[in-house]
């Protein structure tokens, strides 16, 4: 157990994801919330989930926005890069009211099966659209479902990235060794996510606002004597409904209420981190899974040095 805590007084952290992915979905196939009702083709447009998706970016960030400013919260939004290019404007809005732009892929797809080129493309093309936007480089990366490759870390630590968000295994922030030299691990959630709570485990609002309670309260204890991070995903189309705003709302008052509270941004999690004499490490698992495959004979992609 490690005994470290946050600078500046701060006991407990809260940090908030709010991705912006609509209108970066592939244009055909299923998804959504309809899927359930009708057997497809998937050759065809299905114009309500495409009405569906729309609704992240006409209504549901904005409205977030309005709850984070609120509470005097700033978070980070990792941006697919293609919802960029569909809305600059609310990536930019993101930026300006003092959120951080971080990056999610170019398109809102899986990148586990790119070699290094295509994969390192992929990548620089998200940059790209975000600072197109922006004016921002993201230095944070989330991919899509988590799932990246043996070389998305070294990728990432080439374009100049300082952190990366796809590892759930701990509830503080770490480092491991890419190259022989840093890279922060700020954990996500998936438990605190509402596209699995809301999505998948049909949870009601009420159930995920206790849930978000339990999980803090907890937490909040242990960080009397160590450090803790409580990490929540929210959704553009998803979170953004105007009774769940209204619900998580409720709970943002709830935490705000405790001494020591503090929400952060990833990228400032991160610097706190690099920033740490005696920092919190593991082993890097992307590397220690491609030295297993090549000793394996079972190497899919090609790794990079």
């Amino acid at each position: 157990m490690t005994t470290a805590h946050w600078p500046d007084g701060i006991r407990l952290v809260i940090s908030i994801s709010m991705q912006m992915e609509a209108g970066g979905e592939a244009p055909y196939g299923p998804g959504g919330p309809f899927s359930g009702f009708i057997d497809m083709d998937p050759s065809y447009p299905d114009f309500p989930t495409k009405s569906w998706y729309k609704y992240g970016y006409r209504e549901g960030i904005q409205r977030m926005l309005d709850l984070w400013d609120k509470f005097g919260i700033k978070v980070t939004s990792h941006m697919v890069g293609s919802a960029v290019d569909r809305a600059p404007e609310i990536a930019r809005e993101i930026v300006e009211r003092g959120h951080e732009a971080a990056a999610h892929g170019r398109d809102w797809v899986q990148q586990y099966d790119l070699e290094y080129e295509a994969e390192r493309k992929f990548i620089q093309d998200n940059i790209d659209s975000v600072r197109r936007a922006t004016g921002q480089t993201p230095i944070g990366y989330n991919g899509a479902a988590m799932r990246g490759t043996i070389n998305t870390l070294k990728i990432l630590q080439d374009l100049g990235f300082r952190y990366f968000i796809d590892d759930v295994s701990r509830d503080e922030p770490f480092l491991i060794k890419v190259r022989d030299r840093d890279m922060a691990i700020v954990p996500y959630t998936l438990n605190l996510n509402d596209i699995i709570q809301f999505e998948a485990y049909k949870f009601s609002t009420l159930e995920f606002e206790q849930q978000l309670k339990d999980e803090f309260d907890q937490l909040y204890e242990e960080a009397a004597v160590r450090r803790r991070m409580m990490a929540i995903s929210t959704h553009d189309r998803i979170q953004g409904r105007p009774y769940r705003v209204r619900s998580l709302g409720r709970f943002l008052e709830y935490a705000a209420r405790h001494k020591g509270v503090a929400f952060l941004r990833k990228d400032r999690i991160a610097e706190i981190v690099y920033a740490d004499p005696d920092p919190l490490r593991d082993v890097n698992e992307h590397e220690a899974w491609a030295a297993w495959e090549r000793a394996n004979g079972r190497q899919k992609i090609t790794p990079v040095a």
